[in-house]
């Protein structure tokens, strides 16, 4: 079987986009998902995408979101972005999109290559003596630490991500610096990568909720600094949580071709 494929890039975070609303790919075919995804063997890239049909009324497409090691997962906010970037590259949508993902309705929009994509709303924040924990669409676990450009990632990352009291299940870690009042530099260990990534649309929307409630930054505007590039995230505190989040940055086009599976 030869698969058309596009190759996108949200701030390092990377992505294999496969076309799907002819249903041809299975979404249990971890195999070939995991193959895709593969540095050395496949296309590479750190989670893999199909677009297909809309599933509810008045949606432009669905997102179906799958890890490097071929599962489908949870909400991915840099693979959204990249979705709706390649949505409008095969004329799907113009400037606006609404689509489905697996944690419910998302509304984006496209501008001068920036992708601002509307997460879900925050209510539940769990606060511990050194870290945070909260679901932005994924798990996210939040923890401040000091000179993080020579921070290892990798090792303390995958310790907390295997450890209580995510155990088996796991969780998405982030370690965090402030940088200036409404600042922060984001490094993060991704569960189902199971090593650092670039960028994380979801992890860095985690830490700038997380700040504003630990009374960190007063802004609700917040911009974040991360290895592979810089993204802003808005969001409006009210009794309930928070509520109109959005995540922007760039979403590029690396590459197109096919594949022989």
């Amino acid at each position: 079987m030869i698969i058309p494929f596009y190759k996108y890039q949200g701030t390092g975070n990377d992505f294999v986009i496969i076309d799907n609303r002819n249903n041809s790919l299975s979404k249990n075919n971890t195999k070939l998902i995991a193959h895709l995804c593969d540095r050395k063997f496949g296309i590479g890239a750190d989670g893999c995408m199909f677009l297909e049909t809309p599933s509810v009324n008045g949606d432009d497409f669905t997102m179906v979101y799958f890890n490097a090691d071929g599962n489908e997962s949870t909400m991915c906010g840099n693979g959204g972005r990249c979705l709706v970037a390649f949505a409008k590259e095969i004329g799907v949508i113009n400037n606006t999109a609404k689509f489905s993902a697996i944690d419910g309705p998302h509304d984006a929009t496209v501008e001068n290559g920036i992708v601002k994509l509307g997460m879900q709303n925050v209510t539940d924040i769990t606060t511990q003596t050194n870290y945070w924990w909260l679901d932005t669409g994924s798990p996210h676990h939040v923890q401040e630490e000091k000179n993080l450009d020579t921070f290892d990632v990798f090792t303390n990352g995958k310790k907390i991500r295997n450890g209580a009291p995510y155990f088996e299940k796991g969780s998405n870690v982030n370690f965090v610096e402030q940088i200036t009042e409404d600042t922060f530099n984001v490094r993060t260990y991704e569960r189902g990568v199971e090593d650092e990534t670039l960028s994380c649309g979801t992890g860095v929307t985690a830490v700038a909720i997380a700040m504003h409630n630990a009374k960190k930054t007063s802004s609700e505007n917040i911009h974040i600094k991360t290895l592979g590039g810089n993204l802003s995230i808005h969001f409006k505190k009210t009794n309930d949580g928070y509520k109109n989040v959005y995540l922007s940055g760039p979403a590029t086009l690396a590459f197109k071709g096919e594949i022989e599976w």
